[in-house]
């Protein structure tokens, strides 16, 4: 999510007499760094991301991943070494011929598509609007690869097959993004992943998953990760959103896609010299992260559960968790009140209690309506619902407080 929300103005904070307001940008990043703070002090969290901590913490963090791999081995260059022992990793677990590593998700998918436009003769990708490449990526698939996206449809879901099959026009590729983060981490059914994939085969089309974050999406297909990617014709999966890697991705499918794939890699800037520090951290997660997901899955649906019951009981007039039980460990709640009062209520129960319930920005979803994304990691194992319940009370006393504040402010 991005810090959007965080642009407007906390309140609170008042210039000194005579010197100059600061500027939306300023407030934005004060705000920011109230918001990581908070959370990075707060006894309590759902999820504690590694990326949000010191460069002290951060190379220990990579020490401690070093401890699962042998160091005597010949360091990495270009790509081999520690490199090519997780490329086959990967490729071994998703069930594909082989697998190339990749400094970036955004760079995998542009060279993936890429590679299929050339082979399918159509430059067209079908995909979501709400899909990464078309909300987060500036357009790159027409200003870098000369691709044109269509979409299959508007709708904040997955496409159906019917959707697929009766598209007006050709396309090569297919791009499914398994959880559609957008519009909530959805996921369709085995069904319907099943039957979307075999209407675009049958348009001669080749399918392609944007599994960012595939690795949690097993739990709510009742399938293991080789058997959802055999579905596809190439799958990208990302080591640091789920696995807590310190980045990169990899791309996984026929060894002759991914022979052409390397050789665009080095032609896109992505060939470095050494990136031990990645793959060993990466290693790392599909060893200590990846078996605990699903474990994650689970309760994140026993804590949407209770903030959907502690909202109630608190006079909540209205709040939704999107989906109603979570596809993945990640979700959406949204609530009735201004973005920027909810954001200031969350940073002060952080601040004030040390208990971090909402550590992620809040965003308009409309006039009067705000939302924010939630993770449950390994922290949230910790929390029973009836502690999500007592946080949620504790958190609607100051989102009241500061919604009447502003209120009488204005």
């Amino acid at each position: 999510m991005s810090d959007t929300a965080e642009q407007g103005e906390d309140q609170t904070e008042r210039p000194e007499r005579g010197a100059e307001p600061p500027t939306d940008e300023e407030r934005r990043l004060e705000r920011r760094k109230r918001r990581i703070s908070a959370n990075r002090s707060a006894e309590r969290a759902l999820a504690r991301f590694g990326f949000l901590g010191t460069l002290r913490e951060r190379l220990a963090f990579v020490q401690e991943a070093a401890e699962l791999y042998d160091l005597d081995e010949t360091s990495d260059m270009y790509g081999g070494g520690i490199v090519e022992t997780l490329e086959k990793r990967v490729a071994e677990l998703l069930g594909k011929e082989a697998a190339a590593f990749f400094p970036t998700g955004t760079m995998a998918q542009q060279v993936a598509l890429r590679c299929w436009a050339g082979r399918t003769g159509n430059p067209t990708v079908a995909l979501h609007p709400l899909a990464h490449p078309e909300v987060h990526e500036r357009d790159a698939f027409s200003q870098v690869s000369g691709l044109r996206p269509v979409h299959v449809t508007s709708e904040p879901r997955q496409p159906t097959a019917d959707e697929v099959r009766e598209f007006p026009e050709p396309f090569g590729t297919l791009m499914l993004e398994l959880p559609l983060r957008d519009a909530g981490f959805v996921l369709p059914s085995w069904e319907e992943l099943s039957a979307v994939v075999e209407a675009a085969h049958e348009r001669d089309a080749v399918v392609h998953f944007d599994g960012a974050s595939l690795w949690e999406s097993a739990p709510h297909f009742g399938r293991p990760l080789d058997e959802i990617a055999d579905l596809a014709d190439s799958v990208y999966v990302s080591f640091y959103k789920s696995l807590e890697g310190i980045g990169g991705a990899a791309l996984v499918g026929p060894t002759t896609l991914i022979d052409e794939a390397k050789t665009w890699r080095h032609r896109y800037g992505g060939m470095l010299f050494q990136q031990f520090p990645t793959a060993l951290t990466a290693l790392a997660g599909l060893d200590r992260e990846l078996p605990r997901l699903p474990a994650y899955v689970a309760h994140a649906r026993v804590i949407a559960e209770a903030l959907r019951e502690g909202f109630a009981t608190a006079g909540v007039p209205w709040t939704r968790v999107h989906p109603e039980q979570p596809h993945t460990s990640d979700f959406q709640v949204w609530l009735p009140y201004d973005p920027d009062a909810v954001m200031e209520a969350a940073i002060r129960q952080a601040e004030e209690t040390k208990t971090a319930l909402f550590a992620n920005p809040w965003e308009a979803k409309g006039p009067g309506l705000a939302f924010t994304e939630v993770y449950v990691r390994a922290a949230a194992l910790e929390w029973t619902a009836e502690d999500v319940k007592t946080a949620v009370a504790d958190f609607v006393v100051r989102l009241k407080e500061e919604a009447a504040r502003r209120e009488g402010a204005g």
